[in-house]
């Protein structure tokens, strides 16, 4: 089995070093990878959101499973683009991506579903969210 694994972080490179302990596992390529997964891995110097490139090198080289570790990507969408080409891709769609792309996204889910969170504003200014954190009785220093 062929993997690519998406990233150049300490995150890619855990996932790399676990993917390359099994015996199921052929090839692994990183994109781009950092100098740690290049030792376990080949690195391809392909920019993370470049869908059209990352696309064409995992035909080319006939790969069966796209991991994606960053979080640009999968908010940019790329999960959702590989899987219209019937790529097997591994990570959260556009949609699922903005729970941790948007903080703001989340806590307003979180705030109209009465999900327990921290309590929390939106704000423009930050003398308005100096007012809140007074409010709330958070020590804070200038």
């Amino acid at each position: 089995m062929k993997i690519a694994i998406l990233g150049n972080g300490g995150r890619e490179h855990a996932i790399t070093f676990l993917v390359s302990k099994s015996n199921k596992i052929n090839k692994i390529y990183c994109i781009p990878g950092n100098a740690g997964t290049n030792e376990i891995a080949e690195n391809v110097k392909i920019e993370i959101n470049d869908f059209k490139k990352i696309h064409s090198f995992i035909v080319e080289k006939k790969i069966d499973l796209v991991v994606v570790g960053p979080e640009d990507p999968l908010v940019n969408g790329i999960v959702d683009y590989l899987e219209k080409f019937k790529i097997k891709v591994f990570g959260p769609n556009k949609i699922a991506s903005q729970l941790e792309g948007s903080k703001i996204f989340t806590k307003n889910i979180c705030k109209n579903y009465n999900i327990p969170t921290a309590k929390f504003e939106i704000f423009e200014n930050k003398e308005d969210s100096k007012k809140f954190l007074k409010k709330c009785q958070v020590s804070i220093s200038n």
